[in-house]
């Protein structure tokens, strides 16, 4: 008898909020045993809200420089904050912002959630220091009024030395799996990229007694426009330092298209490695990670299901 397990994927809307959805992925030939949940996520030690909203932890700007290009549509920045150490994160987790000012009612205003760019060692590689990486929110209404979000333009606009209210750290739905030798899929599109990079770093571009990544890393990068591919750079030189063990590809919707003509979005990129895809999610050490736009999930699942049905899996 087949029975059918489903293995979690960890899906962060960078737009607000996180949430845990599943599909379909492992096969297995006997029932399985009730047995206590063991994550496989690095969980211990992880620290959550040691700073709140009414006693935020104050840092300060180190670097904040734009990461897009001048014809990209909307500009995304690169941001580093002092933290002296004092606000410990893992990689995947998110912190929170407070911009200055008040609101409409006079209030402070409320914080804001970003996905944590940086390992926890830091860009600076001290732990003293958490980077974010920002889409500046420009828009028009209905009534035809130009409207700029808040702590997004708050962030983007910060000069070196200005002081920035720092709340959390949050989250353990995005945390790095514990196995060393576990391939990871991670699906970003925009800023969604954030977490991502910094298990890249920790994978690559650093040095650890306790972990050093043996298995396999597959980013797949989804924007509109090639002036809209953040931190590609660095990603080329992961691949060229590990090319056994890091994959990339990259999505760029207004210029690329598939062998149909059709536009090239993360899940039309997914859909020609689709059977590849399905083979590494049957394994029990895979995991595949969402940060970005919802619209891809239905997409990707789409692509798992039909192979899912195919194989008489429901």
């Amino acid at each position: 008898k087949i029975n059918f397990n489903k293995v979690p994927l960890y899906y962060r809307n960078v737009s607000g909020g996180s949430r845990l959805v599943s599909i379909r992925a492992q096969v297995t030939t006997e029932a399985p045993a009730k047995v206590e949940k063991i994550s496989k996520k690095q969980e211990e030690g992880v620290i959550v809200n040691k700073f709140r909203p009414k006693e935020p932890y104050v840092g300060r700007c180190l670097l904040n420089t734009k990461i897009t290009g001048d014809d990209a549509p909307g500009e995304t920045w690169h941001m580093v904050f002092s933290t002296e150490g004092e606000v410990p994160y893992r990689e995947g987790q998110s912190i929170g912002v407070i911009a200055d000012g008040v609101d409409a009612n006079g209030k402070p205003h409320k914080l804001r959630l970003y996905s944590i760019a940086s390992s926890a060692l830091g860009d600076f590689g001290d732990s003293k220091t958490v980077s974010l990486c920002v889409k500046r929110l420009v828009y028009t209404n209905d009534k035809g009024e130009e409207v700029k979000g808040v702590c997004s333009n708050f962030l983007c606009d910060l000069k070196p030395g200005a002081e920035v209210k720092i709340t959390g750290p949050v989250g353990k739905e995005m945390l790095m799996p514990k196995d060393p030798n576990a391939t990871v899929i991670m699906l970003a599109t925009g800023t969604g990229i954030a977490p991502f990079r910094s298990f890249l770093w920790k994978m690559f571009f650093e040095k650890h007694e306790d972990y050093k990544f043996n298995g396999t890393a597959w980013l797949f990068l989804g924007v509109p426009t090639s002036s809209s591919l953040l931190y590609k750079e660095e990603f080329e030189k992961m691949k060229e330092k590990a090319p056994e063990n890091f994959r990339l590809d990259f999505a760029v919707s207004r210029e690329q298209t598939n062998e149909k003509g059709e536009k090239m979005y993360i899940q039309t990129r997914m859909a020609q490695y689709a059977e590849e895809l399905w083979t590494l999610l049957q394994k029990d050490n895979t995991f595949i990670y969402m940060c970005g736009l919802k619209g891809m999930e239905q997409g990707i699942d789409e692509i798992m299901s039909s192979l899912a049905e195919r194989d008489g899996i429901v």
